[in-house]
């Protein structure tokens, strides 16, 4: 290991300036462990990034964890390869770099930690005494990375197959198929791969307690319904008894992430409908908000609302979905279909608006994709007259009903420093009685301007009060959307800027400096300059959130994704433990999942 001097440390971590700076937690930071030891990034992600030595990485953890109010949310933790990065001459030398963002919930303020690595010494240590959810973080930053992270309780691969060679998140590891050599699926390789997959259970971390004590094994998927996709979870059962159970993701990962490198920053919105693809236009909010940061974009009031009117629609399509899996998982069938029935409303005007369904792809930098059509204030009127009476028909008819009470009333139960060790957001943590929502605490888009309220729990987080968390989010999406449509500016719908996607037709037409912009941009792709940015959303399922990094061209340099299930379904084994087979599957009817929105 290199172990830096005080003389080389100072080097490394020069600052621009000798200047104190205002921000409180830093400030502390540089008076408890020096100012030497500190790099402060300038970037518009909005909340401070300082570059930190490796040696000092749990000292200064442990620090912001126990101030008196502390950063007590590991929200989001990977790495970045900072080889090829050609715009990073004020920051300290790297071949790679590791990001710890931590959030303080009571400050409702966040800090970003990096630590910068070398090719000859990818070793750091590992996070999990201080917080939980390191665990898989750690564990796909060495599947993507090959960065070791010691004393890790069990550092293996998470998203690629065990029996998988190389780091796809490495930038000199190809992005494309066509770059290898044809695969052949020969009876050797298939024998292979299968022994890759067989079920060692010491390799798992499980363990009998007692020598005359034989515990039974069991697979739930990674094809069984009530997975809610491809995701599997080994059991350890004594009896129907669950006395540990490892969940197994990456059956259904794409490489999202890895995509961004190759897609121009407009061509890479269809991608962002799919991370979680119930969301739809939810999920490509944060995305274009983080490049319109890049690129010193602010759109039309008009835009704003029209962006805040689809992801409510959506919200409410996928919360529909998820209250009627749920009460189908507990024993009930019919909601289901009424469900479906009402999905279908929304489906129908969204593809009013945007010509589209499931993925509509609508969101663009600087804007939409094209304006309002004539009569969709009609249907969204009818859509808004339908739904209130049909909530309470799936309120009345099943959520009421004594059964499904009994079964899921005090399941699957955890309290609010528990949701935080976890990195849990959305109604899971607003179950404990936390209103934490970001379109409250952290407005975007306008919803500053609308009159809502945030639904919370009395204390404790259970599979019940988890489900009637988002009927009340139903109504509450309802609300805004009335607003939406009584109060629906007029004006352009994308912005009169440069780096707009695609710009002003008629300026295209008429001028041909817009019609070389236009054509580059579409070939090419507009180029944003350098820099990096940040933006988190209230998603559907929890927090979501895009970190770009543009190294001052046509894509991304580094495209990180956090998603909310994937913290979510990490929680499983602590909260289950002890509880019945049949608890498990109204925990995950609970949960509000989609594994692509964990594998990407």
């Amino acid at each position: 290991m290199i172990n830096l001097t005080q003389e080389e440390n100072k080097v490394l971590f020069k600052k621009a300036s000798n200047e104190i700076p205002n921000d409180s937690t830093i400030k502390n930071l540089f008076d408890t462990f020096g100012q030497e030891c500190f790099f402060q990034e300038n970037t518009i992600t909005g909340f401070p990034i300082v570059w930190i030595n490796k040696e000092i990485l749990l000292k200064v953890t442990n620090f912001l964890h126990n101030l008196s109010q502390p950063y007590n949310m590991l929200y989001d933790l990977h790495g970045v390869d900072e080889r090829f990065r050609l715009n990073r001459e004020h920051l300290p030398p790297a071949d790679f770099s590791v990001f710890y963002h931590l959030i303080s919930i009571e400050r409702n303020l966040d800090i970003m930690l990096k630590v910068p690595l070398f090719e000859n010494d990818l070793v750091l240590p590992t996070l999990t005494s201080i917080f939980l959810n390191a665990n898989w973080y750690e564990r796909e930053i060495w599947d993507m990375f090959g960065i070791v992270f010691d004393k890790h309780p069990n550092l293996t691969r998470i998203i690629m197959p065990s029996t998988w060679i190389g780091h796809p998140l490495r930038k000199n590891y190809s992005a494309r198929a066509t770059e290898y050599e044809p695969f052949f699926l020969d009876e050797e390789t298939e024998d292979f791969q299968m022994e890759g997959l067989r079920f060692q259970p010491e390799l798992w971390g499980m363990k009998r307690k007692h020598e005359d004590v034989e515990f039974m094994f069991l697979n739930l998927g990674p094809n069984h319904p009530s997975a809610h996709g491809a995701f599997r979870i080994v059991l350890q059962l004594d009896g129907e008894n669950i006395v540990d159970c490892v969940p197994d993701i990456g059956y259904h990962h794409r490489g999202a992430e890895k995509m961004a490198e190759r897609q121009s920053w407009h061509s890479y919105i269809p991608y962002t409908d799919r991370i979680e693809y119930l969301g739809g236009c939810v999920n490509e909010m944060p995305y274009v908000l983080a490049v319109e940061k890049l690129a010193n974009i602010s759109v039309p009031e008009k835009v704003e609302v029209i962006r805040v009117m689809m992801s409510e629609l959506f919200r409410i399509n996928s919360h529909l979905l998820y209250i009627s899996t749920f009460i189908q998982d507990v024993g009930c069938m019919t909601p289901v279909f009424f469900a479906f029935t009402d999905r279908q409303k929304i489906y129908d005007l969204i593809e009013a608006i945007t010509g589209a369904r499931m993925h509509p792809a609508w969101f663009r930098i600087g804007g939409v994709a094209h304006d309002l059509p004539n009569g969709w204030n009609i249907l969204l009127k009818d859509f808004l007259i339908w739904m209130p009476k049909r909530l309470k028909y799936y309120t009345t008819t099943a959520l009421k009903n004594s059964i499904l009470i009994n079964r899921s009333k005090g399941i699957a139960k955890y309290n609010k420093n528990e949701a935080l060790k976890w990195g849990v957001t959305g109604a899971g943590l607003r179950a404990t009685g936390l209103d934490f929502d970001v379109r409250k605490w952290r407005p975007y888009s306008g919803y500053q301007n609308y009159d809502f309220d945030i639904p919370i729990g009395k204390g404790i987080s259970d599979c019940y009060s988890r489900v009637m968390i988002k009927v009340e989010e139903i109504y509450q999406s309802l609300l805004i959307l009335k607003q939406c449509l009584n109060n629906m500016p007029q004006g352009p719908f994308k912005s009169d800027h440069p780096l707009t996607t695609p710009p002003d037709k008629e300026s295209v037409l008429q001028n041909i400096d817009s019609m070389i912009t236009h054509f580059l941009q579409v070939s090419w792709g507009p180029v944003i300059p350098p820099n990096e940015s940040f933006q988190m959303i209230e998603a559907t399922k929890g927090i979501n959130s895009y970190y770009l990094i543009s190294d001052g061209g046509t894509m991304s340099y580094r495209t990180r994704i956090r998603t909310p299930s994937f913290p979510h379904l990490q929680q499983i084994p602590s909260v289950i433990r002890g509880s019945l087979i049949s608890d498990l599957i109204v925990y995950l009817g609970s949960i509000d999942f989609v594994m692509s929105d964990v594998d990407r």
